[in-house]
């Protein structure tokens, strides 16, 4: 119902933390024949119009593999808003060489999301090497003593980079919003 009452008003809808089975149960009712299930983000995306478009790409950073599906869901949250995005994966601290390549383009951006589980050092660590602001998102990935992301989150709660801010765990939409408004706010004043 809630949805529905979105899709009605002609807005572009998007359900986040979404199971496939939810969709189905979406699509049987055939009212969204455009809706479509982004699996990886855990994402029911219907889009009815475009969004006022910005050019300029946000970087979405992750350490490990495991941080995927919240990069994902900051992927389709941000995209939706009509802003370009740019995944960058599996550059963590353990594998930091895998980092450098990537600085050019980082070190450019108006602001960063960076997703990182496990201890969640990499906010740190690219907030130390660039001149924007980075929105760290931990995530409840992890081992040992992670604690389902509180690891994550009290280290980059306690980053010593300046510029790192911090959304709650799992906290993929959040950061995307964040970052798109930011980039949609410095294209406005460029003109």
């Amino acid at each position: 119902k809630i949805f529905e009452s979105l899709a009605a008003k002609g807005n572009n809808v998007l359900a986040t933390r979404a199971e496939e089975d939810v969709f189905e149960a979406l699509a049987e009712t055939k009212k969204f024949p455009q809706a479509r299930y982004e699996k990886s983000a855990r994402a029911i995306v219907l889009e009815q119009k475009k969004p006022a478009a910005c050019e300029t790409v946000l970087p979405i950073v992750t350490a490990g593999t495991a941080d995927l599906p919240v990069a994902a869901e900051a992927k389709v949250t941000a995209e939706i808003m009509g802003q370009r995005t740019e995944l960058i994966c599996d550059v963590g601290v353990a594998g930091l060489h895998r980092l450098f390549g990537h600085l050019p383009k980082l070190q450019t951006a108006n602001v960063i999301i960076v997703v990182a589980g496990m201890e969640g050092a990499l906010a740190s660590v690219i907030g130390g090497l660039v001149s924007c602001p980075v929105i760290a998102v931990p995530t409840s990935v992890g081992y040992g003593s992670s604690f389902e992301g509180l690891s994550a989150l009290l280290t980059m709660l306690n980053s010593c980079a300046a510029g790192v801010a911090v959304v709650n765990i799992d906290g993929g939409f959040s950061a995307a919003v964040t970052a798109t408004l930011i980039n949609k706010k410095i294209e406005a004043n460029k003109y």
